[in-house]
C-alpha cells in the first residue's frame, strides 16, 4: 500500500486545526469551520480515504448552513423588526449537524485503528 505524500498529511492537519479554531466561536468562526471542512473533504477525496464520503457530506451541510446564516444575517436576522419567521431558521440547521458529523468522524478516526497492510494482503488472497 502506498503511503500518502507529506503535503497531504500536513494539509489535513492544517484543515483540522482551522476547523477547530473556528469552533471556538461557532458564529464568528463559521467561515473558518467552512474552510476547514472544505479542505478536509478535498484532501480525503484526493487520498481516497475511507471517510471521504462522510467529510464530503458534512462539508456540503456546513456550506449550505453557513450560506443561509449569512443570508439571513444580511436580511436583518430573525425576530424584532425582521419579517422572517422562526421557521426559516431550519435552513441553518445543516450547519450544526454537519459540524457534529465532522467532530464525530474525527473522533472515530482518532480511536479506530486502520486495518494493517498484512490483513489487507490476507483478505486479497
Amino acid at each position: 500500500m502506498k503511503a500518502k505524500p507529506m503535503w497531504m498529511r500536513i494539509t489535513y492537519i492544517i484543515s483540522v486545526v482551522v476547523f477547530l479554531l473556528g469552533t471556538l466561536d461557532p458564529m464568528e468562526g463559521s467561515v473558518l469551520i467552512a474552510a476547514g471542512s472544505i479542505l478536509m473533504a478535498v484532501i480525503t477525496a484526493l487520498a481516497h480515504d475511507r471517510h471521504r464520503k462522510l467529510f464530503m457530506t458534512s462539508m456540503i451541510m456546513i456550506v449550505i448552513g453557513v450560506f443561509f446564516l449569512f443570508y439571513f444575517s444580511s436580511l436583518g436576522g430573525f425576530g424584532g423588526t425582521s419579517d422572517l419567521s422562526w421557521w426559516w431558521a431550519l435552513l441553518i440547521l445543516p450547519y450544526p449537524l454537519g459540524w457534529l458529523l465532522t467532530i464525530v468522524t474525527l473522533i472515530v478516526r482518532l480511536f479506530k485503528k486502520r486495518p494493517s497492510s498484512e490483513k489487507i494482503e490476507q483478505a486479497k488472497n
